[in-house]
């Protein structure tokens, strides 16, 4: 039976993954009083004790604004940890997943970016991720990274559940309409992940495996301002007692905060099919099925 170590499994993705890993084989989940990933150091002894045959690392700083204020903070949990990973994986022959986002990116190219277009991050929290991608790659251990963007579930803090809470209590919303992308259920991202392990897997065992990056998001795009309007009115369609009545589209000049946010933020997801064969779902669909599973917790 395969042993897999996942960090951050009480988060979005993380909560997912130890649903979705189950049948896999053996998940392990340290006790969170065991291991900071501010303290990379405290890694080693249970990665040495478990000797996984997989480590997913699912943990992240994902305060974006608050990184202006705390970088060396961000680069501990987002670049150093990721080394402390990376080298237990090749020390105990590992296949390491990893995450990394968008904000890679500065945002300015009209295309959806593609795995090798260069990084230019904009802002302390995309240079922390890039840090993390970096130390993986260099490691020598088997990895796979997938880069994903605007991520939200039915649990944790995200742009949805902010979305219903505001307007249950504002008759107005004014949202960004000037940064596009494709927002990215959690669970689908656990889905990819276990499909792509299952394959990769097989793969190491013939000596066939070959680390690489990927984009995985949903395929289309949307604005935050086009994301908003479609979580208020499918959550009306459901039933929801909601005071919202206008939601205003806005500028990002208009809603100023500490960290650049990408314009663009499309990724390309070629790779990802070709390597995989799989065809990701729109946007809208994975939405739907999100808000199905929080209609129950609706008024």
């Amino acid at each position: 039976m395969k042993r897999i170590f996942l960090t951050g499994a009480t988060g979005q993705i993380g909560w997912e993954l130890a649903r979705t890993l189950m049948a896999m084989g053996q998940v392990v989940i340290p006790a969170r009083d065991r291991y900071d990933l501010a303290r990379p150091e405290s890694l080693r002894p249970l990665l040495d004790a478990v000797r996984p045959d997989v480590i997913v690392n699912a943990g992240a700083y994902t305060a974006v604004d608050k990184a202006e204020e705390e970088p060396e903070r961000a680069l501990a949990i987002n670049a150093a940890a990721p080394a402390e990973l990376a080298m237990a994986a090749r020390r105990h022959n590992a296949l390491l997943v990893h995450y990394s986002t968008d904000y890679v990116f500065d945002g300015n190219k009209p295309d959806p970016y593609d795995e090798d277009d260069a990084a230019c991050p904009a802002s302390a929290y995309g240079q922390s991720k890039l840090g993390g991608e970096e130390v993986v790659r260099a490691s020598g251990a088997d990895f796979l990274i997938f880069r994903t963007s605007w991520v939200y579930a039915a649990r944790g803090n995200n742009f949805l559940k902010t979305i219903l809470r505001l307007a249950r209590e504002r008759e107005e919303l004014r949202i960004v309409s000037d940064q596009i992308g494709a927002p990215t259920w959690a669970r689908l991202i656990a889905d990819v992940t276990a499909l792509a392990l299952q394959q990769d897997l097989a793969l190491r065992s013939i000596g066939r495996f070959e680390s690489g990056i990927f984009h995985l998001s949903t395929s289309g795009e949307t604005s935050w301002h086009g994301f908003a309007t479609a979580i208020v009115n499918d959550a009306r369609e459901r039933g929801a007692s909601l005071k919202c009545r206008t939601i205003t589209p806005i500028s990002t000049a208009e809603y100023p905060c500490a960290a650049a946010r990408p314009a663009n933020s499309r990724l390309a997801g070629a790779r990802l099919a070709a390597r995989y064969g799989l065809d990701m779902p729109g946007w809208e669909r994975c939405l739907h099925y999100c808000m199905a599973e929080l209609f129950p917790q609706l008024p």
